[in-house]
Formats: structure tokens, C-alpha cells, sequence
């Protein structure tokens, strides 16, 4: 005897949900993202994220005024009411801290960079610099959510996720959107990193970013058993398929099919992974370019050299995360730790992309969630001073694909406080960088829950003077 099609009370209604949106006209949440609106100059990112924001003022930002101001309180003219953290609102002043880095114009651009970054310094004429970034939010997680997700509370989608979704894979061996994490010479003491900053929130999960581990395999599991063929392994992932067909035509539920995906996409990855991260066929010299750390797993160094040959494998998107960026003391020690860690190896990166020939249709992406502050956090003198957020003003760059090189953009006041010349929020550079991958950030939605959402929300506009 057949048995009865049973539905459950969630696959009831969310059939019924589909077939009203069907009647009505309206998009279901499981429909494909548009093709590119328009034709993209890049068919591929590489964001690099420093966590807990480097100090715009000793890296990018030259300030000569500082000095004349230094040991100073803050004018409450600059200041203008504005809002900081509870970690120096408590300090009775807020004194002006001058740099003790040396700035120099760097490459035919003239571009401002401190001695930290003396290898960036050799590409400043590839790089659109930003001087002028802001956001709305004053502490890390609110920060960190906005920039990644274009909210400030969790439950959005990653840009990785959305740029997964809307370009999809360029490979059938790796996913469209990796994330690498990176060790880190300042203090281990630092805020976590959560899988939602990566995450597809209610995209289809299959766009989520797939982590690759610094420790043990890459991926959780890579291996099968040794009593497990790959023969017996593909008739595994056969009869799953038929089952989740069942399953699928019963409840009509896009997990379903996304869980199958996955499925398969980890069966191709147990062969394609261990060749990616064995650097073995990296000839020498071009291994020395990323410096001595680049065979030490989970270095920010391997990890460029890992993104590169991500990228030219097919994957769309690769962030790699650094952490350690939140020097409120001892800004004096631990800032140039944290620029040696990455300084060789984006140069490297950069130009191996560019001999490479993908620099032309690849996006660099180097930003925070915020800056720091002119004033110092600490007591006057105190030699372990670090230096507070500042949401106000901070530094981006850009490279590559469709960016206009040698640019610098937006101003800030003589302290470094307050931007006085094109300000770019974060929502901004969002939208410019959807529009280098083909998207008009406003007409890249998706359905949920009865309204249309995008990466940038209500909020952004393109950056005009980023392109080339």
C-alpha cells in the first residue's frame, strides 16, 4: 500500500507562502541573483581586513601639524560634541599625541606613507588611497557587522556571501568564496572573529564562506576513512542525491538542494584542497617575494600566497582576516609588529597577481572598521600610550581592477579628526565595489521576509572618482 504524502506544518506553509508569491507576481527568497547589471571590470576580490583598526595617522594619514600640537588637549572645536568611548571618556584629558613615524611621498603619485609599510610604499602607484572613510559605529562588533554585512546587528549577509550568490562559481573544485585567517605578532588578547561575518544569513547557505584551517587538514574531514574508496565514496554522494531529490519534491525546501551541493562540492574538494595549500610547485624566488614566514601555515604571508592561487583556480571571493589591530597601549611596539606581518606580502601579492596577468580583472580591497584617534589613551608621557577608535576618519585602499591608480581621495582636518573633503562611508565603498564586479548595488537584492535586501541597505552611492 502507498503510503500518504505527508506534509509537515513549516513545508505547508512554505508552500503555500511560494504559491501565493506565484499568483501575485511576487519573488520567491529562493530565486537566482540577475546576471551583472553591466559588464564588471572584476571578476574577482581579494579583501584584506585588519582587525580592530590600524592607526590612519602613522601609516597613511600625514598629520606635519601634530607635532606643533603634540601633549595639547583636543579643542572642543574639533571635537564638536562628538561621541567617544567609554575607555577614554573617563581620562581627564584627551591629549593631542604627535607620530614618531617618518612619512615620505612615495612613487610618481606622491602618495603619503610612513617607513612601516616600505614595501606597500613601492606600489603606491597602483593604489586608490581613501583617506576620508567613516562609519556610524564606535565599538568593534557593531563596526565589524556594518562593514562586512551593511548592518550593524548580525543577521545580514556576508559581501562575500552576496558576491558568491550573485556571480557564482568559476570552478567546480572550490568554492566560490573562501576565508583564510591569519596569525599575528601583537597581544593574543583580541575580539573574536564569528563564522556570521562570513556567513549567508538567508541567502541560500551554499554561498556561505568556507574556511580553510590553519591547523590539520583545511577543511574538517578531508580525508575519508581508510576503509573508504573514492569508488565507494561517489556511490555514497549517488544514492544521497536520490534521496534528497524525495525530499525535496516532498517539502520543497532550498537547504535541501543546497546541502547536496555542498555534499558534492566536498567530494571534489578532498582532491583539489591538498594541492592548493602545498606550495611545492611555487618556484623560489617566488616564494621569497611574500618573506621568511610564507611556509609557515596560517602566517598572513602564506595566506596571500594561498590567495592568489585561490584566485587563479576560479574562486571569486578570498578574505583573508589579520587580527590584532587594536593597539590602545603600546602602540610604539606592537603597530610595526603588526605591519611586518603583512607589509612584504601584500607587495608580493600585488605584483604576483600583476606578472600574473589577473591584477587587471582582480580587486584589492585593504580596510578596517574604523581608525584611531589624534589623542593619546593613557596618562601625559605615559610610554605605553595606544590610541583610541575614531569612527570619524580612517584609511582605505584600493587596487586593481577598474580603480584608478595613483589616486588619492578625501581630506581630513590638520589633526587627522574630522574628514573636510569627500567623505566615503563605508556603504559607499560597498557600493563601489558591487559596481567594479557589474552590480548596481541598488538593484542587487533579494527577497526575504516580504522586502527586498541589499549589501549597502537604504544607504550608499558609487564612488566615482575611485574609477578609472
Amino acid at each position: 500500500m502507498a503510503l500518504p504524502f505527508l506534509l509537515d506544518r513549516r513545508s505547508f506553509l512554505q508552500r503555500t507562502a511560494v504559491g501565493a508569491a506565484a499568483l501575485c507576481g511576487w519573488r520567491t527568497s529562493g530565486e537566482r541573483a540577475p546576471l551583472p547589471h553591466f559588464t564588471p571590470r572584476a571578476r574577482r576580490v581579494v579583501y584584506l581586513h585588519m582587525v580592530g583598526a590600524p592607526s590612519q595617522l602613522d601609516l597613511f594619514d600625514h598629520k606635519p601639524a601634530l607635532s606643533r600640537w603634540h601633549g595639547q588637549d583636543l579643542p572642543d572645536s574639533v571635537r564638536q560634541g562628538q561621541r567617544i568611548t567609554t575607555m577614554t571618556s573617563g581620562q581627564q584629558r584627551l591629549r593631542i599625541q604627535n607620530t614618531n613615524r617618518t612619512f615620505a611621498k612615495r612613487g610618481a603619485c606622491g602618495a603619503w606613507i610612513s617607513d612601516l609599510l616600505p614595501h606597500l610604499a613601492q606600489c603606491a602607484d597602483e593604489l586608490a588611497i581613501v583617506r576620508s572613510m567613516q562609519t556610524d559605529a564606535i565599538n568593534h562588533e557593531p563596526a565589524l557587522n556594518l562593514v562586512q554585512t551593511g548592518h550593524e546587528l548580525p543577521g545580514r549577509p556576508s559581501f562575500g556571501a552576496w558576491l558568491a550568490w550573485a556571480l557564482g562559481a568559476d570552478t567546480r573544485e572550490l568554492p566560490a568564496f573562501v576565508v583564510l585567517h591569519s596569525s599575528w605578532s601583537g597581544p593574543k588578547q583580541d575580539q573574536a572573529l564569528y563564522s556570521r561575518l562570513w556567513g549567508a544569513a538567508f541567502l541560500p547557505a551554499e554561498h556561505q564562506g568556507v574556511l580553510l584551517r590553519s591547523q590539520g587538514d583545511p577543511v574538517l574531514f578531508l580525508q575519508d576513512p581508510p576503509e573508504v574508496s573514492r569508488a565507494a565514496r561517489a556511490q555514497q554522494l549517488a544514492a544521497l542525491a536520490a534521496l534528497h531529490e524525495v525530499a525535496q519534491a516532498r517539502f520543497g525546501d532550498a537547504d535541501i538542494t543546497a546541502r547536496q551541493r555542498q555534499a558534492e562540492l566536498a567530494f571534489r574538494m578532498q582532491a583539489a584542497v591538498p594541492e592548493l595549500v602545498d606550495l611545492a610547485s611555487e618556484p623560489g624566488h617566488v616564494t621569497a617575494r611574500y618573506g621568511p614566514d610564507v611556509h609557515t601555515r596560517g602566517t598572513f604571508a602564506n595566506n596571500a600566497l594561498l590567495a592568489r592561487r585561490l584566485l587563479e583556480r576560479g574562486v571569486r571571493c578570498v578574505q583573508i582576516y589579520h587580527r590584532g589591530w587594536d593597539q590602545h597601549r603600546d602602540l610604539e611596539r606592537d603597530l610595526p609588529l603588526q605591519c611586518r606581518d603583512v607589509d612584504q606580502p601584500i607587495a608580493a601579492l600585488l605584483g604576483d597577481l600583476r606578472q600574473r596577468g589577473l591584477l587587471d580583472d582582480t580587486l584589492v580591497v585593504w580596510t578596517s572598521e574604523f581608525g584611531r584617534t589624534v589623542y593619546a589613551q593613557g596618562s601625559p608621557g605615559d610610554p605605553h600610550y595606544g590610541r583610541d577608535h575614531h569612527p570619524r576618519c580612517f584609511t582605505t585602499w584600493l587596487a586593481g581592477a577598474g580603480v584608478r591608480a595613483g589616486h588619492q581621495h578625501g581630506a581630513t582636518d590638520e589633526l587627522g579628526y574630522n574628514t573636510v573633503c569627500d567623505p566615503v562611508h563605508v556603504h559607499d565603498l560597498n557600493a563601489t565595489v558591487l559596481w567594479l564586479c557589474g552590480f548596481d548595488h541598488e538593484r542587487l537584492t533579494f527577497a526575504h521576509e516580504g522586502r527586498d535586501f541589499r549589501l549597502t541597505d537604504v544607504h550608499g552611492k558609487v564612488v566615482r572618482a575611485l574609477l578609472a
